[in-house]
This record gives structure tokens, sequence and C-alpha cells, in this order.
């Protein structure tokens, strides 16, 4: 039987696979959006307008949240410190 191509499986080096790994990840991070920050997926950027406007909701949200649990705690004090002999 001939020795063609067909009759085995053909493999890269390891070298040349990990050199065109690189060349790949390289372009397609060229070509790809930037994140933000570290570890934020890309979004398409009509989403930008949306987020901004839900990440401003969250932070009065807990800025909210926080207020009326300080105010709580207060109430608690006085209402230990009232109890005292």
């Amino acid at each position: 039987m001939p020795d063609t191509p067909e009759s085995h499986d053909a493999v890269l080096p390891g070298e040349v696979r990990d050199h065109l790994g690189q060349q790949l990840r390289s372009v397609y991070n060229a070509q790809a959006e930037k994140p933000q920050y570290l570890g934020d997926p890309t979004i398409p950027p009509e989403f930008g307008p949306h987020l901004r406007r839900l990440e401003g909701r969250l932070k009065a949200h807990e800025t909210g949240t926080e207020a009326v649990e300080g105010a709580l705690k207060e109430m608690l004090g006085d209402v230990a410190a009232a109890r005292r002999p």
C-alpha cells in the first residue's frame, strides 16, 4: 500500500501548533472589542446606556439600604439604652 496523505493522520509538530495558536489568538484579540475592566465580558455597545442606568439604580439602592440600616441600628441603640436601669 503506497504511503499517501490519506493513509495516515497528518499531525503538526507541537512547536508549529503552538506558533499557529499564538498567531490566531493575536489576530482574534486585535479584532475583538476591548473590555472596560479586567474580567468584563465584551458586550454590544447598544447595551452600554442600559447597563449604566442599571448600575446607577443599583448604587442608589445600595445607598438607600445603608441609610436604612444605619437608622435601624441607631433606633435599636436608643431602645437598648432606654431599657437600662
